[in-house]
């Protein structure tokens, strides 16, 4: 069986391409299964294609202990009112206070309006964030777009490819966005879309209250008032603990706010070594 599978004729052949050419001489010697064994045990089976290598992303690792530092910002697709007609929402987000600090629903997506729309948020904010991070999808990753963070001195930072929790706090605005009780199951049209988004991120910034972020308004830790109401709250909490004592096993406390968030936190630096 290695004298025939040896044969120079068969040097760049499969073993499938071998049993095939063979049986049309009419000679049987194998099955495929069994050729593949032999080559197998005398270590002559591998890939022979010159393959592409890429080199590893680098993970990306993007710390905020603040608001307006690190952007995240992310495109999803909304059902239409037929079938095949989808519209795309974007959404920047504040990864420290998760405040939407701008969205746009469009018929389409286009760098253009990617390009317009952080332009827009960063001069509604009044400050460009340190950092903005993205998937790697065409308005992601387009020319217009890293012209204009250049342009504002602000750093690019994009999740590695086929990684969809490098960038987990646009997804999980997502969800939280598809699943709210009035989240319809197609639009009638761009402006019902659109109409239902400024509903929803109104409500969302102004009156959600947080898990992420101490139980607090996105709008409350985005713009420096969520230290005054934890102050209130500890307030309160003091004033129920010192009446009714009883009802608790300790003594109460608001959540507290995170000191810092993470896209990919490090693993500390004793568990590296």
């Amino acid at each position: 069986m290695l004298d025939v599978l040896h044969q120079p004729r068969y040097a760049d052949l499969a073993p499938t391409q071998i049993w095939a050419r063979e049986l049309d001489e009419n000679r049987y010697h194998a099955s495929v299964s069994t050729m593949y064994r032999i080559l197998r045990e005398k270590g002559e089976t591998r890939e022979r294609r010159r393959q592409a290598t890429h080199p590893p992303r680098k993970k990306p690792e993007l710390m905020a202990n603040g608001p307006s530092q690190i952007w995240s910002w992310d495109i999803t697709k909304l059902r239409g009112p037929d079938k095949g007609v989808w519209y795309q929402l974007y959404v920047l987000l504040d990864i420290y206070s998760r405040y939407v600090t701008g969205w746009l629903c469009a018929a389409g997506e286009s760098a253009e309006l990617a390009e317009a729309l952080i332009a827009d948020a960063i001069d509604r904010n009044g400050t460009a964030p340190l950092s903005v991070h993205a998937d790697r999808g065409t308005s992601m990753t387009s020319n217009t777009v890293a012209q204009l963070l250049s342009n504002l001195d602000v750093h690019r930072s994009h999740s590695r490819p086929r990684v969809s929790n490098d960038n987990p706090y646009s997804e999980a605005q997502f969800k939280t966005l598809k699943y709210c009780p009035d989240f319809p199951q197609r639009f009638g049209s761009l402006q019902d879309a659109r109409t239902f988004c400024e509903e929803f991120f109104a409500t969302y910034n102004h009156d959600h209250r947080h898990s992420g972020i101490g139980l607090h308004t996105p709008a409350s830790v985005h713009f420096g008032t969520a230290e005054a109401i934890q102050t209130q709250r500890a307030a309160t909490l003091a004033q129920a603990y010192a009446a009714h004592p009883g009802r608790f096993n300790r003594r109460p406390t608001p959540p507290e706010l995170p000191a810092m968030v993470w896209i990919n936190e490090p693993p500390p630096l004793a568990q590296t070594r």
